[in-house]
């Protein structure tokens, strides 16, 4: 269960490529869609960004600075964790909730593993 100090502003973008629990489990404390099928890559990340939402991806795309950075998105969270394993997804996306403000998401390029997370500036 997710820390009741959380604020519930934390909003969440899926790509396709997540896993529906991974949605299942946002939804129960926070904001959280799917990527609207229609929207190109580019248009997800404005979308992102003018809905302050954290884009949570296992696409190795968004891992382009030049391209996905501060300006363009609002938060990037990459999955490395295989999709095969959703008690692990689950698990570590919670701990990283739990351990981060939504200050803390903002502007950031997060790496969630199965035994850890690494969180850089987008530039």
């Amino acid at each position: 269960m997710l820390d009741s100090e959380q604020p519930s502003k934390l909003k969440f973008l899926l790509d396709e490529n997540v896993k529906k629990e991974l949605l299942q489990f946002l939804k129960k404390d926070f904001d959280a869609i799917f990527k609207p099928k229609e929207l190109s890559n580019g248009r997800l990340a404005k979308f992102s960004k003018s809905e302050e939402r954290i884009f949570v991806t296992n696409d190795w795309d968004f891992t382009d600075k030049l391209s996905y950075n501060k300006e363009t998105i609002f938060s990037i969270v990459w999955l490395r964790i295989s999709q095969d394993k959703p008690e692990s997804l689950l698990r570590e996306f919670s701990k990283l909730i739990n351990k981060n403000s939504f200050k803390n998401f903002e502007g950031k390029f997060i790496t969630l593993y199965e035994d850890r997370f690494e969180i850089s500036e987008l530039e």
